[in-house]
């Protein structure tokens, strides 16, 4: 029989692959929805473009998943069981969110997550203020400066382009889409997939396996194959929601929306600080359609989507907690 911490480090390993896999058709829509919204690329291709490019994102850099791993909570804290629930917390309000179709932050649910299991574990004081008051930050300015990239980098190619003829304009912009689609995917898999290799080196140094907080390749492995096949299983849902309904999108509009998101995205991963590419995303589609005019964007699915963003570190802390409480006398603390 192996022996029980063994057996919950295993559940964590397969929990947070399983958060990975949900992430990837939940947040392909952040990648390919502008370009399938706007025909540039068929649905079929594009979830093809976005699983590889995702993959090889993931493999880049592991600054993000140290600062998930080490910047939430005490590490003296830390213990398998709160790490199982607190990616239990994430993935019930991923599916949540997806099932109706919500375009909210993947990074949001695993910091509730966490913060909730360690709470239910340890009390508040097992939090580490600083670290979490700078991740949120980063969280809350991150769609504030992709609206304002997708309306300034709109403007400015609108004023350029101001005599092309807009057929024309959009068939050379529907080429240069899949490149700025291209570059979004990647740029999703360095956010994205660190989160859960954040959360399984975090286990192992709980664990023992770890001395040091360093990811190691085989989780770096792991956690790209994972997301990249939840990428490919698609969402259509939330492509639909992002692509379609919020805001009518031409080729020139999804190529400042990916080109802005990818921007910001890549600038913060490269300073290891977590973005969410959801927020980030449909902020840049906000400000691209407020370029054009105020009724260009659907304020009712724009009040879903902001609804879910503030509810969704609650939500998911919420589910954290109870999952912690719940499963705690059967698999130890």
């Amino acid at each position: 029989m192996p022996e029980p911490t063994l057996v919950l480090l295993v559940a964590v390993i397969i929990a947070a692959l399983v958060f990975d896999y949900i992430n990837g058709f939940h947040d392909t829509a952040n990648a390919i929805a502008t370009c399938v919204s706007t025909r540039a690329l068929t649905v079929r291709t594009a979830i093809f473009m976005a699983a590889t490019l995702n993959f090889a994102g993931a493999m880049v850099s592991t600054r993000v998943a140290k600062t998930i791993g080490k910047g939430i909570v005490d590490a003296n804290e830390i213990t398998q069981m709160v790490v199982l629930a607190g990616v239990m917390g994430a993935i019930v309000w991923n599916l949540i969110t997806w099932y109706y179709g919500l375009p909210s932050s993947s990074s949001h649910a695993i910091i509730g997550g966490l913060v909730g299991s360690v709470v239910a574990h340890a009390g508040v004081a097992a939090l580490q203020w600083e670290g979490l008051k700078k991740i949120i930050m980063v969280l809350l300015i991150s769609p504030i400066i992709g609206a304002l990239f997708g309306f300034i980098f709109m403007v400015a190619l609108m004023w350029t382009f101001r005599n092309k003829a807009p057929y024309g304009l959009n068939k050379g912009f529907r080429k240069l889409q899949i490149l700025s689609a291209a570059v979004m995917a990647f740029s999703h898999g360095t956010a994205d997939a660190q989160k859960s290799m954040g959360v399984i080196t975090m286990a192992l140094v709980s664990y023992g396996t770890l001395a040091t907080f360093e990811v190691p390749t085989w989780v770096k492995i792991a956690c790209a194959v994972a997301m990249a096949f939840g990428t490919a299983a698609g969402g259509w849902r939330i492509i639909k929601t992002v692509g379609h309904d919020f805001v009518k999108l031409q080729p020139v509009h999804g190529f400042c929306v990916e080109t802005a998101s990818a921007g910001v995205i890549l600038g913060a991963s490269a300073l290891g600080l977590p973005t969410s590419t959801t927020h980030v995303i449909t902020s840049a589609i906000l400000g691209v359609g407020l370029s054009k005019r105020m009724s260009a964007v659907n304020w009712t699915v724009a009040y879903r989507i902001v609804c879910a963003w503030i509810i969704t570190i609650p939500a998911s802390a919420g589910v954290g907690f109870v999952s912690y409480i719940v499963l705690s006398p059967f698999l130890g603390r």
